[in-house]
Order: C-alpha cells, then structure tokens, then sequence
C-alpha cells in the first residue's frame, strides 16, 4: 500500500486551493497516467484521493459503544493523508520505484511536489512466529 503523505509545514509549495486550473489538471492528469501505467504492467488494484482534514472526522465508541465523533477542521494538524494506491509488485524494491515516481507529482509551474508517500506490505496473515 503506498500512502501519500501531505504536510503543510514540510510543503515548499502553495495548498492546491490556490493553485491555476492549469495546474489542478496537469496533476490529476499525472495521477490518471499513473493510474493507467499500473494497470497496464497489472501491478494496481486500487487507488483514491481523500478530502481534507476539514471534511475528516475522528470516531470513538462511547458509552454503551454509542459514536463519539470529534469534527474537522483541526487546527493542530500537520499532516493527513491525501491518498492511497494499493499495488501488486513482484518485490518490495518494485514499490519503491513507484512510490518514487508518485511523488514527482506535478504541482505549481509544473514543478515536482516530492510529496512522501509511505510504503507498506498489506498483509494477508499474521506473522508465522505469532
């Protein structure tokens, strides 16, 4: 599973609310080509973008198991996740490559963003040694 990170203070670029429609485009573009590669090699399985922390909400079981929900925005937050692709590599190098490439993601002026994007085995079972 590859995780795209966002951070507003690790961000050397404007939040995309003020990016051009030019720009807006060129990036979901370059996600939509990503998305098309990865089905071509037959390496994805699934891919979304998450709204922001504004439209996030927390969820706690309360009494008697009742939803205790905690709503956005937050103003503490410094980091959220933006989107997720889970991919089907034949080695964990070959996520790398890919995370590496997701994150030279178009941002303003066309620059690479160089957004972090976590890499993690999604597992299937519990370790052999439990």
């Amino acid at each position: 599973m590859l995780l795209m990170q966002f951070s507003a203070a690790g961000a050397d670029f404007p939040s995309i609310d003020t990016w051009t429609p030019e720009e807006i485009q060129a990036h979901i573009g370059f996600m939509g080509e990503v998305n098309a590669k990865l089905t071509a090699d037959g390496e994805w399985v699934q891919a979304e973008g998450l709204g922001g922390p504004q439209q996030a909400r927390i969820v706690r079981a309360g009494e008697g198991g009742a939803p205790v929900v905690t709503e956005g925005p937050f103003a503490e937050t410094k980091e959220f996740l933006a989107g997720w692709w889970i991919v089907d590599c034949e080695t964990p190098e070959r996520a790398v490559e890919i995370a590496a490439y997701i994150s030279t993601a178009p941002g303003p002026g066309g620059r690479p963003l160089n957004m972090p994007i976590e890499v993690h085995p999604v597992m299937s079972a519990p370790p052999q040694e439990m």
